[in-house]
């Protein structure tokens, strides 16, 4: 295999969000809209949450849970005082995109936090840059045509500060609508294979893919979350796997979309049983979602006692099946020894 030349501050970039084997273990803590709406709701009809409880939620998080991660992700908006208290070591990688988009355009078309640019986050201590984009493969080409020329412009900006990018594409199609559904587990892992190819492409300079799972686990026959309704057959669910995997020629880890820690421990055992080479996750939801409606009633104290007690086994076990299944994030690469640091 041909040597893989990458940048030294992309090389530094992904190092610093992996552990010491080169798996990358992150949590996620850059939402935004959702948290916000979550704390809200928690606290009752006609319950709100300020930055304040955003900013107050995300300190807590990171101040516990990165004593067990590799890395933390966070925004710019509600998280730069937050990424203050991770523990001595972890990366920092910050979101570049507007949270959530226009569901008045079609498409979910992506933006920019426009106060913000690649050289910005990297000066307030981002090692790496993220984006979440919306992505149908079958969508209307000149969708797809804006998109790509967006992720386009992404990469070029982040090679010119040499900084590692990492995209999170997520698959969606307006014509089935709900992604949680049965109608698109059907199809979701063509959707994921598609995309986990198109943006491997060298033209996007992505350094690492934040996928998601090619199936939904809840209609994997012969599953824990089994829910009775089958789109795959627990064979053709590996089938599915290694032919997403495969797709990929950049490093990949894997998101959890929101699931249960325990449906994301058995996802990723899966992951592991049909050999992909994911090479971590970044975790948010299933490690501390239980824990909002704690803090929207009673506060950060009692956030952080539960963080420490329920949210640190979480993300432990988590870790045990990181540290049996995932692969390091060279090893797409052909090893450590296959790439050449430049610049």
């Amino acid at each position: 295999m041909a040597k893989v030349r990458i940048g030294r501050g992309k090389l530094a970039g992904i190092n610093a969000c992996a552990d010491e084997r080169g798996v990358i273990a992150a949590a996620a803590m850059d939402q935004r809209g959702s948290l916000e709406k979550s704390i809200a709701k928690a606290r009752g009809p006609g319950g709100t949450a300020t930055a304040e409880d955003l900013s107050a939620f995300k300190t807590a998080v990171t101040k516990v849970l990165t004593k067990h991660s590799s890395a933390i992700l966070m925004d710019p908006e509600f998280g730069l005082e937050a990424i203050k208290s991770r523990a001595p070591g972890t990366g920092v990688l910050l979101a570049y995109e507007k949270t959530g988009y226009d569901v008045n355009a079609q498409g979910r078309l992506p933006d920019l936090l426009p106060e913000w640019s690649v050289r910005r986050l990297v000066e307030h201590g981002a090692d790496a840059i993220k984006i979440l984009l919306y992505y149908n493969p079958f969508d209307n080409p000149t969708i797809n045509s804006i998109k790509h020329a967006f992720i386009e412009r992404i990469g070029a900006e982040c090679a010119a500060v040499d900084a590692a990018f990492f995209l999170e594409p997520l698959a969606y199609d307006d014509s089935i609508g709900d992604e949680k559904s049965f109608e698109f587990a059907k199809v979701k892992p063509q959707y994921v294979t598609r995309y986990m190819e198109e943006f491997s492409k060298p033209r996007y300079g992505v350094d690492v893919l934040k996928v998601e799972v090619p199936v939904n686990i809840k209609f994997v026959e012969g599953s824990r979350t089994y829910s009775g309704k089958t789109a795959y057959t627990y064979k053709e669910t590996m089938e599915h796997f290694t032919t997403a995997a495969a797709a990929a020629t950049k490093p990949f880890i894997y998101l959890s979309a929101g699931v249960t820690d325990e449906v994301f421990r058995e996802t990723l055992e899966i992951a592991a049983e049909a050999g992909t080479p994911f090479a971590g996750v970044l975790c948010g939801r299933a490690t501390w979602q239980d824990a909002v409606p704690i803090y929207a009633r009673e506060g950060v104290a009692p956030l952080e006692s539960w963080l420490e007690d329920r949210g640190v086994q979480n993300i432990s076990a988590l870790n045990e099946v990181l540290a049996k299944g995932a692969k390091p994030w060279w090893t797409i690469y052909g090893g450590k020894e296959n790439i050449e640091a430049v610049g």
